[in-house]
Parts: C-alpha cells; structure tokens; sequence
C-alpha cells in the first residue's frame, strides 16, 4: 500500500501538468482571438496541425522513457530535467509581441508547437510513473484517483484564478495580464513538479530489452483492449474538448453573462474534482467497465438538456453544466487506471512489459483528440460567422449552442459503445493478476 503522502505527492505532478493543459483547454482559444489578435479558422488549423505533429512524438518518448534507467529510475527524472523549460516556453506561449499579423501567426506556430512538445516530454514519463508506483490493480484506481483530484485542483486554480490575475496584474492590458499570471502558474508548477520527483517512488521495474521502436510498435498493436482505450480516448477528448474550449463562448454570448464566466467555468472544476474523488468508490461497488459506459451515457444526457435550457435560467445551466462535469470526470480516472491493466494484458499475452509507450501511445489518441476538439472548436465559430467582441446574430448564438451542447453529446455516445467491447472487467484482471504473482515466484 502506498501511503497517502507519496499518492499526494503523486497527484501534485498533474496539479503542475493541469496548470498549463487546462489553461490551453479552457483559454487558448479565447486568447488567440479575443487577446493576440488571429482568426478562429487560422486558430483551429493551427491546433490541428501543431498538435498533430506533437502526438506523432508520443511513441519515441514512451520509448525513449523505457530505455531509460537512472540511479533515479526510468520516469521520475523527467520531471527533474524538464520542469523549468515547460515553465519558461509556457509564459513565452502567452507573450504578445509586436508584430504585424503575418509574423503573429508565425509566433503562434512556433511557440504552441515547443510548448506541445516539452509538454510532452513532461507528461508521458509523469503519466507512466502513475502506472509503476504499485502493481496492485485496486491501488492504481486510488493513485489515479488521488491524480485527478489534484490535477483538478490545478484546474480549479486556473478557472478561478486566471482571469482576475489577469485582470489585476494587467491593470487594463490584457496583453500583460496574461503574460504575467502564466509567469506566476509557471512558477508554481515547477515547484510542484519537484515534489512530485522527490517522494515518490518507481517499484515496477521494466526489464531492459532491445527490440526496435517499429517492433515494440507490432506487438503493442496485437493487443485488443489497448487498440480499444486508444480509439475510446480519440473520440472522448474530441467531444470534451470541443465544449470545454466553448464554455466561455457559451458564457458570454449565449447566457450574456460575461461578468460570471469565471464564476461558470470555476464551478464546473469543482464538478471535475469532486468526480475524480468519486471514482473510487465507485470502483469498489461496480465493475469499472460497466461503470465508464453508464457514465458516459449520463454524459450525454446532460449535454443534450443543456441545449433546451433558456437563455434567462443561468442557475440551471450552471447546475447542468456542474452535474456535466461531475460525471464526466468521474470516469476519468477508470480510464487511466484501465491503461495499466492493459500493460498487465500484454505482459500476460506476450512477457513484455511496455509501460512508457502504452502510455505514450494512449496519449498520442488523446493528443489527436486534443487536436480534432480545438480544430472543430475554431471552424464551428467561422463556420457560424463568429466575430469577437461583436454583436452576434441569432443564427451565431445558436450555433454555438449547438457545438457545446448536441455535438459533445454525439461524442459521448460514441465512447460508450466503443468501450462496450472492452474485454477486460474486474474478473479478467483477477485472473490476470494472478497468473503473473504466480510466474514472478517460479
């Protein structure tokens, strides 16, 4: 069992990963087109093509995260190496310079991209670490759950915190505002990221092994419930990242409350981490398989009511939208928990234990997940003629109702019946887990 301070100090790396992914998540967007100055279609391009070329990367660093083997461990040094340059190309992301429009575009470009990157190189040996701190089945969900919870915090601060920063350290300029509250998150997160790497602890050893990254590649693709996580997380984060990037829209133009988008945003977080909280428990009582299609279909239901809540019933859509979060992010930690079981799956099929590039791999779904929401996020404003800081027509608002509420609805369908064929329930991982405690003691 591993105790509740190195599973905080565990969950404290994605309170420092969520300062930067929710922020993009949640504000990017906005940013580029309200603040730095692009068009929503340039926007959504840019998110597909910068973050398609960082999830083909997510293969090499699980493989390259496998091979490594420090005094350290395998994972853990990462964030060691790595947390000052996320901090630093984090605030740069978030700098306006003064530059014509072309050139604008250009610095988006180059600057998400590198931040895409260390991010990266960040957070596939962080997320895989999650899978080598135990080899108990039931403590993983704990060590996930303990995860998202306080990587949701990191979300909660973000949600409540960045745009009065803004507003404060701005005093007026945006421009400022935001390049200097990213300097006090960067900041942060690096100290969080050191904790992280000194007290936890890598138990599951990966032997060392010489196959290619082209093998590991073909016999990763021979298992069936990994092909299956990869598939439910390319659609999930599409549909969730599409309404989350829309919620401020949805605020604002939609509901008309500009003034409550912190208030709507920071109350959805707190849905998000009393959910993650939840997912245990829930583990404990149903079968985590069952339990993620249920949830997902709940997801859906709620976002479909979202669409024919009136205007003028702000408490209501912020009570769906809570209730939205909640659920969602309930099955959140299920599914990074599933994640290891698959690495057991394989190691079971095959005797190789390929920790970093499932991981790796998973993530690279998640990326193009990432990639496709924002992409479809910033082609559903141009394609409804949103203008920012304008007045909208109807036929825009309703647009953007439509891509917050209908669309991620779809999405969450979709993940339940793709998860409905996923073969490993609470019986397969017993049988599992024993056949390997079994071997190991031949």
């Amino acid at each position: 069992m591993l105790s509740k301070k190195e599973k905080i100090a565990y969950g404290l790396g994605d309170t420092a990963s969520n300062i930067i992914f929710q922020t993009v998540m949640m504000f990017l967007t906005f940013f580029y087109t309200d603040i730095f100055g692009i068009s929503p279609a340039v926007v959504g391009t840019l998110f597909l093509i910068v973050r398609a070329i960082d999830a083909v990367t997510d293969p090499i660093m699980g493989a390259l995260t496998d091979a490594t083997h420090t005094k350290y461990g395998s994972y853990r040094p990462y964030l060691l190496w790595l947390a000052i340059p996320f901090a630093v190309i984090s605030v740069i992301t978030f700098t306006t310079p003064s530059i014509d429009d072309g050139n604008k575009i250009i610095y988006a470009f180059v600057t998400y991209t590198l931040l895409m990157l260390v991010y990266t190189a960040i957070n596939i040996p962080y997320s895989a670490l999650g899978g080598v701190l135990s080899g108990n089945p039931n403590e993983r969900v704990s060590i996930q759950s303990y995860r998202f919870v306080f990587g949701m915090l990191g979300g909660l601060l973000v949600t409540s915190c960045t745009l009065p920063l803004v507003t404060w350290f701005g005093n007026g300029n945006n421009e400022i505002g935001y390049q200097l509250t990213m300097l006090v998150m960067s900041c942060l997160g690096v100290v969080l990221f050191l904790i992280c790497f000194r007290y936890t602890k890598e138990r599951v050893i990966n032997p060392p092994h010489k196959l290619s990254l082209k093998t590991q590649l073909h016999v990763l693709w021979q298992n069936q419930p990994f092909k299956i996580l990869c598939m439910a997380a390319l659609v999930l984060l599409t549909s969730m990242v599409l309404r989350t990037t829309l919620a401020i829209y949805y605020v604002k133009y939609v509901l008309g409350k500009e003034d409550l988008i912190t208030e709507f945003v920071t109350l959805g977080m707190i849905g998000n981490i009393l959910g993650c909280a939840c997912a245990q428990p829930l583990s404990k009582r149903f079968d985590k398989k069952v339990a993620y299609v249920y949830l997902q279909y709940i997801s859906a239901i709620l976002s479909c009511l979202a669409f024919f809540i009136p205007n003028e019933h702000v408490l209501l859509a912020f009570l769906v939208y809570f209730l939205w979060c909640f659920f969602t992010q309930m099955a959140t930690p299920l599914l990074w928990a599933k994640m290891a079981d698959t690495i057991d799956y394989g190691v079971w099929q095959n005797g190789l234990r390929l920790t970093g590039l499932v991981y790796a791999s998973i993530v690279f779904f998640i990326k193009l997940g990432l990639a496709l929401g924002g992409a479809i996020a910033g082609w559903l404003l141009a394609y409804y003629q949103y203008q920012a800081n304008v007045e909208l027509s109807e036929a825009t608002k309703n647009g953007i109702l439509t891509s917050f509420t209908l669309y991620p609805a779809i999405g969450s369908v979709l993940v339940a019946l793709i998860m409905s064929k996923y073969s490993l329930d609470n019986k397969t991982i017993k049988k599992i887990t024993a056949d390997l405690t079994q071997k190991s003691n031949l």
